[in-house]
């Protein structure tokens, strides 16, 4: 039996980053089309957010929904679900000539992101665990790879053969995939008891829905409106609820006493932390990029030519990706995340003061890169290295859900900067200070150095490294 995992690890690995790399590039294959659909599909310019917005919402309510499936049902099965939806979803843009069904096709496409923390449970399941490390560090850095692709590919479709191969590209690549796991994916037989928890999973997702709607839209809505502090108070209200909830179901959709631990509850509040400090990389360096010269910072760049400069920070997380299990197998999980947020911390620190001209941006958010690679490499090692193998799929979800809670949390903050820390560089125009990306820069800096305190103190109240 043994012998029969490794034979098929390498393919496991295979298909599930194949899956990963595609996952994320869906998701910035449609940023260029928010500038085009106003005018393709005759809607205002101020709808298009919901193009990626829709997609982010979707999976980010139901990923802790389908993971906890995958571990009652089976992952392999619910791996299958993710990848049709995407299939679905993406068929549906293609053919579509109405923008409301392109969003609604966008939300159905989101709940593939759910495939990753279902992809780090089955690696946990059938690759023999000196492989982990490097199974978990490949299918993270293919997120990355992904959703740089994502930037040029798509420049390149919606000037070329035109913006349906956004949606046909996804489509295709998903079918073949679909047909692959059917065929050579095998089912694992670990599995968790009870059911799923339909009140906990309807609390879960409409109090996340209004909290990151409050969130993502706050800056535009104004941060002390009617609508934000409705949304936000009031999602807040039912995740309490769900808190109560969850703590007398026989059942529950997340293991609240679980997830108390004192290493998961570091694991997730660092995952979150270091969601907000990853993210700022994707959210300033093309600032950096593209504002004009004039701003006495900007490269002036058009967007083709930056997304170009964006792909060394993608690729160096396929570089990267073979040293973090290195690290991970010489110093152990929690040492190797809490090495990579010091990287990024010091990486932060250094962009404040070296980011003049294109080598010091791109080598900057490289450098970030290399601490990000460690971190998401070793974090779902230490997630599932503290509970049972029937609450992995659950566990890596949660995990997931709160590292996507801190790059929405990210791109506010970052919203928020540009549009009120502003310079008038020509009489009536006025674009983002530089003082805007330095705030991103110092709040990136501290978010990664809290997290290195956080990992601190659960060393104290747990052993260093259980087995994964």
């Amino acid at each position: 039996m043994e012998a029969t995992a490794d034979r098929r690890a390498p393919l496991t690995l295979v298909l599930l980053c194949a899956g990963g790399f595609l996952v994320s590039l869906q998701q910035t294959l449609a940023i260029p089309l928010m500038a085009d659909l106003p005018d393709e599909l005759h809607t205002a310019p101020g709808n298009t957010t919901w193009l990626i917005g829709a997609g982010l919402l979707s999976g980010t309510v139901s990923t802790p929904v389908l993971t906890r499936l995958g571990d009652v049902y089976g992952k392999r099965r619910l791996i299958l679900i993710t990848i049709g939806a995407l299939v679905v979803g993406s068929l549906v843009g293609g053919l579509t000539h109405s923008f409301a069904v392109v969003i609604a096709a966008r939300a159905v496409q989101g709940a593939a992101i759910a495939l990753l923390p279902l992809g780090l449970a089955v690696m946990r399941d059938e690759l023999p665990p000196a492989r982990l490390p490097l199974g978990t560090a490949a299918l993270s850095s293919t997120l990355a790879i992904g959703a740089g692709a994502g930037l040029p590919l798509s420049g390149a479709l919606v000037d070329g053969p035109g913006w349906r191969w956004i949606f046909w590209i996804p489509a295709i690549a998903g079918t073949v995939l679909l047909c692959a796991v059917v065929l050579a994916l095998p089912e694992s037989p670990v599995r968790g008891g009870g059911g799923v928890d339909p009140w906990g999973a309807l609390l879960l997702s409409s109090g996340l829905c209004a909290v990151i709607l409050a969130l993502s839209h706050g800056s535009a809505w104004g941060w002390i409106s009617m609508d934000t502090v409705l949304l936000g108070v009031g999602g807040l209200a039912v995740l309490a609820f769900f808190g109560v909830v969850e703590l007398r179901s026989p059942a529950p959709l997340v293991d609240l006493r679980l997830a108390a631990r004192p290493r998961l509850v570091a694991a997730h509040a660092v995952s979150l932390l270091l969601g907000f400090a990853a993210y700022a990389n994707m959210m300033v360096t093309p600032q950096l990029l593209q504002q004009p010269a004039d701003t006495g910072y900007g490269l002036g760049l058009d967007a083709a030519t930056a997304g170009l400069w964006l792909v060394p920070m993608a690729l160096s997380f396929g570089i990267f990706a073979p040293a973090a299990p290195v690290v991970v197998r010489r110093w152990g999980a929690e040492t190797t995340v809490g090495l990579g947020a010091m990287v990024m911390a010091v990486s932060y620190v250094g962009r404040v003061y070296l980011s003049d001209g294109l080598a010091q941006v791109v080598a900057g958010s490289v450098a970030v890169s290399l601490g990000t690679v460690l971190t998401y490499a070793a974090l779902p090692i230490v997630v599932m290295s503290d509970v049972p193998a029937s609450q992995s799929a659950a566990a890596n979800g949660l995990n997931h859900l709160l590292r996507t809670v801190g790059s929405v949390v990210s791109s506010a903050a970052t919203a928020s900067a540009i549009s009120g820390m502003v310079m008038e560089t020509a009489p009536g125009v006025t674009l983002p200070s530089y003082d805007a990306q330095v705030l991103m820069f110092w709040l990136a800096a501290g978010a990664s150095l809290v997290s290195v305190a956080v990992l601190a103190w659960s060393r104290r109240h747990a052993p260093s490294e259980p087995t994964a």
